[in-house]
């Protein structure tokens, strides 16, 4: 692989992004938001104009968690939702699904609490993530949002993936392509 990183434009600020190999045909340039204030800041803005009206937003733990943070404060909103990785002890009645998402590669669940399924119940949801490459997590979340009778009006991301850059049923600031390696 001679190509070490891409130069990514997003929001007005440049990253380089190392390539990794995530599987022998395959290699990725490695987006991650967390720690990064300046650009989660500086998407979240950009983001929040795109959006349609909406009530409440959603997203899976754990990276988008700094991204739908700021955007639900420049929206004015008072609460956001985290679909979890696990069931937790506090958690009553959760309602769980199952996602293979590219980055992880294995099987994984995502789950909201009875209390989070009853915020987003017959209100407009925004499921917000950093990336969308295969929609898998994206989809797994809409389940989620679905099962406890909301109504997802918008799917988001800083940047689509691949393929994805070319689905008409989501927002995004920016493509990201792969890096095949066969």
């Amino acid at each position: 692989m001679a190509q070490k990183t891409y130069t990514l434009q997003v929001a007005g600020i440049t990253r380089e992004l190392p390539i990794v190999k995530i599987s022998d045909d395959l290699a990725i340039a490695s987006f991650v938001i967390l720690g990064d204030t300046e650009l989660v800041c500086a998407a979240a803005a950009q983001l929040v104009k795109k959006l349609p009206p909406v009530d409440i937003l959603v997203t899976a733990e754990a990276k988008g968690i700094p991204l739908v943070f700021e955007m639900s404060r420049l929206l004015g909103m008072k609460r956001y939702i985290v679909a979890r990785k696990s069931v937790k002890p506090y958690m009553e009645s959760p309602i769980v699904d199952e996602v293979v998402s590219i980055t992880t590669q294995k099987k994984q669940i995502l789950c909201l609490d009875h209390n989070d399924a009853s915020l987003v119940k017959g209100r407009r949801v925004a499921i917000i993530d950093d990336v969308i490459s295969t929609g898998e997590s994206v989809q797994t979340v809409e389940r989620l949002v679905t099962k406890a009778g909301g109504i997802v009006v918008a799917k988001a991301a800083i940047l689509a993936e691949g393929d994805a850059a070319q689905r008409d049923d989501i927002i995004f600031l920016e493509e990201l392509p792969l890096f095949p390696l066969k």
